[in-house]
């Protein structure tokens, strides 16, 4: 694994991009410094970037999110959320799993995240025992960081049996400088509850679907851009596509020691092709 300081050397040597936000591009509330630059430079060499975020809402929600930031729509190809994903398995019910959910949802997760399945013509349950299965997209009102605050309402939705579609499957993210927990860490608990969860979102590869059919680019001039390894550097491996680990997110102790971002890497059985310690130029 390759530690550089910047991303330059990488950009020169692939023709398409697959950047992660959070983490990689910004926090959840601000950019990361020297990101959009970043972003620039790779469209000025006429680098295909698309975005491909863990996310649990629409596509079109995370685009205005970044606008308000101050990363503007000519800055990459296109995006695609995990949440995207959830949208379109629940309203087109073509995957066997999905075709036998009921209609009768039971929503875990904020406000925000509502986009998901509004207009798609499911009930709303206010108790998991009035519904068919359990939409999770995170933490709700009740605490960011505290997943023991969650332990009951996954332990009813246990008790109905609900399954459960995880629409973010990151463990956690850090959001202002604090790490918080997502719909993954939920979903975890949920499974090691005896609940059934389908995960949509990196690590499985099936996301690299639309997003190389938005890139246009040969899958082995390809370059994924992530900061966990668990979800970017999987999916990526599990794809054949080459990966950068960014070690300013989610595994930012690792930032200044490439010795010991290089056996992590290794324990956990993944060989990205480089390292960098934030997505600048």
């Amino acid at each position: 694994m390759q530690y550089l300081t910047g991303f330059a050397p990488l950009a020169r040597r692939y023709d398409g991009f697959v950047i992660d936000l959070w983490g990689v591009v910004h926090d959840g509330r601000t950019p990361y410094a020297g990101a959009v630059d970043c972003l620039r430079h790779l469209r000025a060499l006429g680098k295909p970037a698309v975005l491909l975020s863990n996310a649990p809402r629409r596509a079109e929600v995370a685009r205005a999110g970044m606008r308000a930031m101050g990363i503007q729509d000519a800055l990459y190809t296109g995006i695609v959320t995990s949440g995207e994903m959830t949208h379109r398995l629940l309203r087109d019910r073509a995957d066997p799993w999905f075709a036998a959910l009921g209609r009768r949802l039971f929503h875990l997760g904020p406000e925000r995240d509502r986009s998901i399945f509004e207009g798609l013509g499911f009930a709303e349950a206010g108790h998991p025992a009035a519904a068919d299965f359990v939409l999770n997209t995170g933490p709700d009102y009740r605490s960011p960081t505290d997943l023991g605050l969650y332990e009951n309402t996954l332990m009813d939705c246990a008790a109905a049996r609900l399954p459960m579609v995880c629409a973010n499957p990151d463990l956690e993210v850090i959001s202002g400088g604090e790490a918080v927990i997502c719909a993954g860490a939920l979903a975890r608990r949920y499974e090691a509850l005896g609940g059934e969860v389908r995960w949509v979102g990196k690590p499985d590869p099936a996301v690299y679907g639309p997003v190389l059919q938005m890139l246009g680019v040969s899958r082995e001039r390809v370059l994924a851009v992530g900061d966990a390894l668990r979800t970017d550097v999987a999916a990526a491996a599990a794809a054949a596509i080459d990966a950068c680990w960014v070690l300013g997110g989610i595994h930012r102790e690792l930032r200044d020691d490439p010795a010991a971002a290089e056996q992590a890497a290794r324990e956990a059985g993944f060989s990205p092709v480089a390292c960098v310690p934030a997505f600048v130029w």
